[in-house]
């Protein structure tokens, strides 16, 4: 087994808090970097927080109860895992939800949702932990993203709208911190299999006829399709260990061979073949 004194494998330090860290990539990247000798912190609203044993040597991975829709939960756990650690030096932003539907289907309710969660919990936890990094003069800021914040996905329109927030909260986010000695950058996967694909939810309006209908619900399986036969989560799980060993990382890191070509491609493809592609996919 690995340790972190061993290896020294991140310049930030071994401190970790993952938010949405029961399942998923959440759950792969703690199990592994707590191999490498992280102390880490799986945040989730479906456990309980689990002291750390004193005198603990080498990694482990601690599950600690967490809202991040709540600003109070947030503040709760991260005061919790300052009582038994001097500082929090990695933050990874995991938690997420998926909702589907046509955008005429969402009301004020089913945007707050998926708001609440997928971008409300990233500036929640950002607010609670950068204070500390920032008196240290130290810190990663990882924050999990997709390509659906690059492309635009139908049915998903909010679920994308959050996820092109994350890139354009991350971008600034670099500069406004550069200051102080903290790093921020955004992973951005392409279909990864995960029990993400069956706990999207339907909003309620979208299950009700409609002349959507056809076309959203073959979307949709063309999706769970592609995430099904995706990538495993330890794949995005080792790209985020790459980034955490990195001392200058950089602004994004797309995860998947082919959504690399397709983010490439976008650059330099006009916007209605871009839009003609993805229609044709979905």
């Amino acid at each position: 087994m690995n340790t972190y004194e061993e290896n020294k494998p991140s310049p930030y330090g071994n401190v970790v808090l993952i938010t949405g860290a029961s399942s998923g990539i959440g759950k792969s990247t703690a199990l592994l970097l707590k191999d490498y000798g992280f102390h880490v912190y799986g945040a989730s609203r479906y456990i309980e927080f689990t002291p750390t044993v004193s005198g603990y040597e080498g990694g482990f991975f601690k599950s600690i109860r967490m809202d991040v829709r709540d600003k109070d939960s947030v503040k709760s756990a991260v005061e919790s895992i300052l009582n038994y650690e001097t500082s929090i030096d990695i933050l990874i932003n995991c938690a997420g939800i998926g909702t589907c539907g046509a955008v005429e289907h969402y009301n004020d309710d089913d945007i707050d949702n998926i708001l609440s969660t997928n971008l409300y919990g990233y500036m929640h936890t950002l607010k609670e932990v950068l204070p500390h990094m920032r008196s240290n003069r130290n810190g990663l800021i990882v924050n999990i993203g997709s390509v659906a914040g690059i492309f635009a996905i139908p049915y998903q329109s909010f679920y994308s709208v959050t996820k092109f927030s994350i890139e354009a909260l991350t971008e600034s986010l670099r500069i406004e911190v550069a200051p102080f000695n903290i790093k921020a950058t955004l992973i951005a996967p392409g279909d990864v299999k995960t029990g993400f694909t069956e706990a999207r939810q339907y909003v309620l309006d979208a299950k009700n006829n409609s002349e959507y209908n056809k076309r959203m619900h073959e979307s949709v399986r063309k999706m769970e399709t592609d995430e099904s036969n995706g990538m495993p989560a330890d794949k995005v799980a080792k790209a985020i260990f790459k980034v955490i060993r990195n001392a200058n990382p950089p602004v994004r890191v797309v995860v998947g061979a082919k959504y690399k070509v397709f983010v490439f491609l976008k650059k330099i493809m006009p916007s209605r073949l871009t839009e003609y592609i993805i229609k044709h996919m979905y």
